[in-house]
């Protein structure tokens, strides 16, 4: 199985940053990536993908945005070299956005009609192949140094030839805010189970009776890491399951739990972190991991001493 493409969904429109994200995408959101290189959150975000050996990127937007995000990026490409004439650090980063809009292709979700739907629009960039799915949201930190989140997880579908999503242990107070699985571990890895039940957003209640998975900590449960590796099988269910229910928003965990059900689907607990930007102080959060990961962890560092410092003469 070759997986060389992936999908990030980005149509939503960030209730959760409002104001800001009515006047700016919040997927253009700026953010320092690890090499101490300001950047858009999206870019950084496809980055992750085609550093781990992915060559196409679709990103599904809403209407207007697609020519939205093409003109930003022409313009920071542009300005980035006028204002940096012949600097070879500003080619460089043209020449990286350039890479960025040759590869990456759109598609409208025309309504906002559930994140199931969201993914089911890029059925045609697809065409039948194996895809890598990410959140327009969230940015990946992976604690390996020489393995980024998304390569840890296309490795895995790779070699088992199937679906597989990426899962944190998370404790119970949290488990609300996720999509939460629960499966058997396979005898020939550590941290990867055969998906058998996921529950959209359970609560502890139901999570202690339906969820629990041996060999966790107590209290822990395994939750969506936001990233995942689908064959084109998906879209026949979600075909289906639109057909069946017309003008209802699709959920996307209905669908994998039917595919978890009729075909192999594997949970990786992933070696790494994820930060949704769209959270209060998300994208605070977020930048500091990013900073910590990098050449600039020093310097990010003695930033949170000195505010510390400050706060505690107030």
């Amino acid at each position: 199985m070759n997986i060389r493409k992936a999908v990030i969904t980005a149509a939503a429109r960030g209730q959760r940053l409002y104001p800001v994200a009515d006047t700016v995408q919040k997927a253009m959101l700026p953010i320092v990536d690890p090499k101490g290189i300001n950047k858009p959150a999206i870019q950084i975000i496809a980055e992750e993908a085609f550093l781990s050996g992915i060559e196409e990127i679709c990103i599904v937007c809403a209407p207007g945005d697609d020519k939205r995000y093409i003109e930003s990026f022409k313009t920071l490409q542009t300005s980035m070299l006028k204002a940096y004439k012949n600097s070879e650090w500003a080619e460089k980063q043209a020449a990286d956005i350039k890479n960025l809009l040759d590869r990456m292709s759109f598609t409208v979700q025309q309504e906002p009609k559930g994140y199931g739907n969201a993914v089911y629009q890029a059925k045609n960039f697809i065409n039948g192949e194996p895809f890598l799915l990410l959140l327009g949201d969230y940015l990946y930190v992976s604690n390996l140094k020489e393995k980024r989140c998304a390569q840890q997880l296309i490795e895995l579908a790779v070699k088992e030839n199937c679906s597989a999503s990426a899962v944190n242990p998370t404790i119970e107070h949290l488990i609300s805010k996720y999509g939460t699985v629960t499966g058997k571990a396979l005898k020939n890895y550590k941290g990867v189970y055969q998906i058998e039940k996921i529950a959209e957003k359970p609560s502890v209640s139901f999570a202690e009776l339906e969820l629990q998975t041996p060999g966790l900590k107590n209290g822990y449960y395994l939750c969506f890491f936001g990233m995942h590796i689908f064959k084109p099988v998906l879209f026949d269910m979600l075909e289906n399951y639109m057909d069946k229910n017309p003008g209802e928003n699709v959920l996307l965990t209905p669908i994998q739990e039917q595919l978890a059900n009729e075909d192999k689907y594997l949970a990786l607990e992933m070696k790494g972190n994820r930060y949704d930007m769209s959270k209060k102080y998300g994208l605070m959060k977020a930048q500091i991991a990013l900073g910590l990961s990098g050449k600039t962890r020093e310097e990010i560092m003695e930033i949170m001493i000195n505010l510390l410092a400050e706060s505690s003469r107030i």
